[in-house]
C-alpha cells in the first residue's frame, strides 16, 4: 500500500516534469502542482491504456502509455496555467 503510493508520487513527478519539458516556454507552477498534475496525467494515461484501448499489462515498458500520460499531464499543465490565475485571483 505505502509502496504503491510512493511509486505513484515518483511516477507522477517524472511524468509532470517531462510534461513541463515538452511544453514551450516557462511554466509558472511549483513542484507540488507539477507532481499533482503528473499523477493526474499518469492516472488518465493508465485509464486510456487499460480502459479504452484494452491493452492491460504487456510485461514490458508500455511506451504508448507513457506518451499518453505525458500528453495528458501537458494538457493539464496548460489548463492549470489558463484557469488557476483566474480562480486563485479571487
Amino acid at each position: 500500500m505505502i509502496g504503491s503510493i510512493i511509486g505513484t508520487i515518483i511516477f507522477g513527478a517524472i511524468i509532470g516534469a517531462i510534461a513541463r519539458l515538452v511544453m514551450p516556454g516557462k511554466q509558472a507552477i511549483g513542484w507540488v502542482i507539477t507532481v499533482v498534475l503528473g499523477i493526474a496525467g499518469a492516472l488518465i494515461g493508465y485509464w486510456v491504456w487499460e480502459g479504452l484501448l484494452d491493452k492491460g499489462d504487456t510485461g514490458g515498458i508500455d511506451w504508448i502509455r507513457w506518451i499518453i500520460s505525458i500528453a495528458a499531464a501537458a494538457a493539464l499543465v496548460a489548463l492549470w496555467e489558463t484557469v488557476a490565475p483566474k480562480v486563485l485571483k479571487d
